[in-house]
């Protein structure tokens, strides 16, 4: 069979598509996401030096988060709760912001802020910050040093988070594989139990998820997973909801499993499989639309930018990655366990993978605006810097995915493949028994003719065999059944090996197969970070906060910097008497991350009021003793906010500049 290499202009033009699609698909991610909740800002700030008690203390977000009775708690110096636990919704329009009173005569000291909450994407989040009533004092409040959502149910989430998405994508993708490539493969068990495993995966994971959904947003203990209580409140939120319709989704799908291989396999009539085939097309779009849908509602696309158009892409994202990866995972198992599988099947597959590349540029374009919004933020922060090594394996697999079409292009078909359906169907309904038969016939040679089978052992009752002892039948049947088994799987691989061209497709299907796994490990790991749009805007905003001043009472503010150098990383603690307009005194402690001192060589500041364009006005301080830094006098001459600018010199070459704003009446 002679086959005629593609042209040039449609293999570049086709190239240049998955080129689009590598930097689409990977600035979007494999999985819907968007952003993460973060503080941006708080009353009082943190550090805050505060005349009197205030009378509740507020946190605002980036986005909405789900807030329970102990979402917010204010602990005195002493570890006691200062906060009457009623948490007050203080939402306005954009603004998300939350607050929880504190009780009354609360005495002077450091008061420690604590945070648990979950964001609208589903993720929990916590944190934690002080502030001081009349003056800072020792405090004994020692928080946990558990990251939210960490620990040994954060790894067994995530887990499940992976295994949900691997189950998804060949659960779809298996079925369209079947459907639109392979009609035959409905009938081959190694595809049926891909794609019914394939269900079952995602089924436990959807449960797993579920159960632990209670400890991964609270307390982080395991035996926290059979807590009805907590069980029935996480029904009530919006990720449980979409856990439970997950669940009920696929009772549907797997009805279509079920007719897939089951009555699809037994109809012989052409009209009547016609109609199936339009029945199962529409009816599993829906419910692996609907499935799609459990993530883009529960999670990223349902919160920040333009949630009514990013729900909807990422269903056809989500869609588009199921089809391709997981059309692919069926075709490797066919390749390998199904020689026969026709090359017709397989270039059906590659328009298919094709057009949901095509998908995934569209969708992942508009993903990466959302996601990203900036080149900054996808090389400096922590999701932009697994974005780019998703890209390197994306260009990788593009490259696999290259070489596996130059393959079909050379694949031939095998003689068995020239069979019609309904022989096929017919022929692999039993795997073991129908394979150790055809390994027979293909032979040419009876049981007693092959090298690999003992001539004595015959299937069928000879005389010697009414005279057997009957223990002794069954263990002929199972030897019998062993070789046979064995000369089936060798008749499997001379198959394999008889043409090269598939070997090769095989091959390199195989090593994409492999890649893709990498791949959706990163995209599990990117759907639980917080994306680098969200990361700026909250750092902005916290640089831009600071301290509210009191009047007589001094601004008191922590810079952590580092310069690079030996001995070059500390915290500079910087107080400004009496923190009002006019004349102020200024002290530095520069200190090392474990508190004790660090003489520098030199430190400077200067205060700039940006808003009035005042400054920057230089302040010189002069060194008291080691760490010790100090300035008399300091005028401030109108009140606002006022952004002051440390630059600490650690030796002749090492030095950097921190800045922080603060306001002062």
């Amino acid at each position: 069979m002679t086959t005629t290499a593609p042209r040039l202009g449609t293999a570049l033009a086709r190239l240049l598509i998955l080129a689009a699609a590598l930097l689409g698909t990977l600035l979007a991610g494999a999985a819907p996401a968007s952003a993460h909740a973060a503080l941006t800002g708080s009353d009082p700030q943190d550090g805050a030096v505060v005349a009197t008690a205030p009378k509740e203390v507020n946190l605002t977000f980036s986005e909405q988060v789900a807030m329970s009775a102990d979402s917010i708690r204010v602990l005195d110096p002493a570890g006691r709760r200062a906060d009457t636990g009623e948490i007050r919704d203080l939402c306005s329009g954009s603004i998300v912001r939350y607050g929880v009173e504190l009780r009354a005569g609360l005495p002077d000291g450091t008061y420690t802020v604590a945070w648990q909450t979950v964001s609208a994407d589903s993720h929990p989040i916590a944190g934690a910050f002080t502030f001081s009533i009349g003056a800072p004092s020792a405090t004994s409040v020692a928080l946990p040093d558990r990251e939210p959502g960490g620990g040994l149910v954060g790894a067994l989430y995530g887990i499940a988070r992976y295994l949900s998405y691997a189950g998804f994508a060949v659960l779809v993708g298996g079925g369209a594989f079947v459907l639109v490539c392979w009609p035959r493969g409905a009938g081959v068990r190694p595809v049926q139990r891909t794609v019914v495993r394939a269900w079952l995966t995602l089924t436990g994971a959807t449960l797993v998820m579920l159960l632990l959904r209670n400890p991964y947003t609270g307390s982080g203990e395991l035996a926290d997973a059979f807590d009805l209580a907590g069980l029935k409140s996480v029904l009530e939120t919006k990720t449980g909801a979409a856990l439970t319709s997950r669940l009920l989704l696929l009772g549907a799908a797997a009805l279509f499993v079920a007719v897939l291989f089951g009555s699809y396999t037994r109809r012989t009539d052409p009209k009547e499989k016609k109609d199936l085939v339009f029945g199962l097309g529409i009816g599993g779009t829906v419910v692996a639309a609907g499935i799609a849908g459990t993530w883009a509602l529960a999670e990223h696309a349902s919160t920040g930018v333009q949630p009514g158009i990013a729900m909807p892409v990422d269903i056809l994202h989500l869609l588009a990655v199921a089809t391709w990866l997981g059309g692919l995972t069926v075709l490797l198992v066919a390749l390998y366990r199904t020689p026969s599988v026709e090359r017709a099947a397989v270039e059906r597959f590659s328009k298919v993978a094709f057009a949901s590349v095509a998908v995934l540029v569209a969708t992942g374009i508009y993903q990466s605006w959302r996601q990203v919004g900036s080149w900054s933020a996808l090389t400096g922060t922590r999701y932009g810097q697994l974005l780019l090594v998703k890209i390197g394996l994306m260009g990788v697999l593009v490259g696999i995915a290259w070489i596996s079409r130059r393959w079909t292009q050379r694949l031939a078909d095998l003689p068995s493949a020239e069979k019609t359906d309904e022989e096929a169907v017919e022929g692999i309904k039993n795997d073991e028994t129908s394979e150790t038969e055809e390994a027979d016939t293909a032979s040419g040679a009876a049981p007693d003719d092959d090298p690999d089978i003992d001539p004595s052992v015959d299937s069928g009752a000879g005389p010697d065999d009414s005279d057997a002892d009957p223990r002794i039948a069954p263990e002929r049947a199972a030897q019998l059944a062993r070789q046979r088994a064995a000369v089936a799987t060798a008749r499997r691989k001379r198959e394999r090996d008889a043409d090269p061209e598939r070997s090769g497709l095989r091959r390199s299907v195989l090593t994409e197969a492999a890649v893709a796994v990498v791949l959706l490990v990163v995209t599990t790991v990117l759907t639980a970070t917080e994306p680098g749009r969200t990361e700026e805007e909250a750092g902005r905003s916290t640089a831009a906060s600071g301290p509210a001043a009191v009047p007589d009472r001094p601004v008191d503010i922590r810079l952590p910097f580092d310069t690079g150098g030996v001995d070059g990383k500390g915290v500079v603690r910087l107080s400004l008497d009496p923190g009002r307009t006019g004349a102020n005194g200024l002290h530095l402690y520069v200190e090392r991350p474990d508190g004790k001192p660090l003489d520098v060589p030199e430190i400077k500041v200067a205060l700039t009021l940006e808003a009035k364009a005042v400054g920057p006005l230089p302040v010189a301080p002069d060194r008291i003793q080691a760490g010790h830094w100090s300035a008399s006098g300091v005028q401030i001459p109108m009140p606002g906010e006022w952004r002051i600018q440390v630059t600490v010199r650690t030796s002749d070459i090492d030095q950097t500049t921190i800045d922080k704003n603060v306001k002062i009446g």
